[in-house]
């Protein structure tokens, strides 16, 4: 027997913390602050890649593209949170098309940085394990190829799966358990068996996230055998350096992302749905650039060139 659904209304309900009011005004400010600081960061990685010549090579490259990644990830969604007072007012409502949108552009600005965060762990095993071909192999056309690669594969992903997820039947059931339209939490809204989506949404999270996880420590393993040969200290410092960056990046974003998207629609419960995203989307990513610049001593001399050219002129 079928069952006739009223998917008319126009647009959403994003409960986020409306359970919760005493945060909502502190949650304003800091995540007005922390956005900022992700903005700046981001923009000064980018900045310091383009115009300091010794930081043009593909681990630069492929940083200053997360740097993007992440500008336009957090812009997809926390300037809609503020600017229509998610948090502070009681208007806390989006349109089905802005809705759609935010889906489409955070699914795949997210499964692209998946991808690109196992990239770059492919380039670091380059530089660890075959340092004499580091040259030869990373060369400008190949890893600009698997930065498109990255985009690919992203929106790939998000056309299928956010078509589909858009597509379910909610009849007319539109209060999302979230501050964002994300895939979990619009999936909640189907009203009727949704065991194929729960499995579909399965295989993408295998596919863009525990596939790159394990591609990732198999590089790192791999890094660590060639790294015990090394007696240089330097050497030891530097691979270590830059291999713990990108190990707590990817720590953080893996692990908070796997959270959300593994688990089946019944245990997606609204605590989960306002705290994981708001740490991913939030804080996750103003950590990114304060880890890749207090920890790289390429990037924090490039800063210091670049703070002196300013002074001087």
């Amino acid at each position: 027997m079928f069952t006739i659904c009223n998917d008319s209304h126009s647009d959403f309900i994003l409960l986020g913390f409306s359970d919760k009011p005493y945060l909502e005004k502190t949650l304003f400010w800091v995540i007005l602050i922390f956005y900022c600081l992700t903005i700046t960061g981001n923009l000064v990685i980018i900045l310091i890649s383009l115009k300091d010549p010794k930081l043009h090579s593909p681990m630069y490259y492929f940083l200053s593209s997360l740097s993007l990644l992440d500008l336009c990830f957090t812009s997809s969604c926390v300037p809609q949170m503020l600017l229509l007072w998610n948090l502070k007012g009681p208007a806390k409502t989006i349109a089905s098309t802005g809705c759609a949108i935010q889906l489409y552009l955070s699914l795949s600005l997210g499964s692209t940085e998946c991808v690109l965060l196992t990239i770059m762990a492919f380039d670091h095993y380059v530089a660890g394990c075959r340092p004499l071909n580091y040259t030869s192999v990373m060369h400008p056309s190949f890893f600009k190829s698997l930065g498109g690669i990255a985009w690919l594969c992203g929106i790939g992903n998000t056309l299928i799966q956010g078509t589909i997820t858009l597509h379910l039947p909610r009849c007319g059931h539109r209060h999302v358990l979230n501050f964002l339209c994300e895939v979990p939490a619009m999936i909640n809204l189907a009203r009727f068996d949704i065991h194929a989506n729960e499995v579909q949404l399965f295989v993408a999270t295998l596919v863009l996230l525990l596939l790159p996880v394990a591609l990732i420590l198999v590089s790192y393993g791999f890094i660590v055998q060639a790294v015990k040969k090394i007696k240089s200290f330097q050497a030891w410092r530097k691979a270590l350096g830059t291999c713990g960056s990108h190990l707590l990046v990817v720590s953080l974003f893996f692990g908070t992302s796997s959270a959300i998207y593994i688990q089946p629609k019944r245990f997606y419960g609204h605590s989960q749905g306002e705290f994981l995203p708001l740490f991913y989307t939030v804080v996750t990513l103003t950590l990114n650039p304060l880890i890749y610049t207090l920890r790289n001593k390429d990037m924090k001399g490039a800063l210091r060139r670049m703070l002196r050219i300013e002074q001087n002129s």
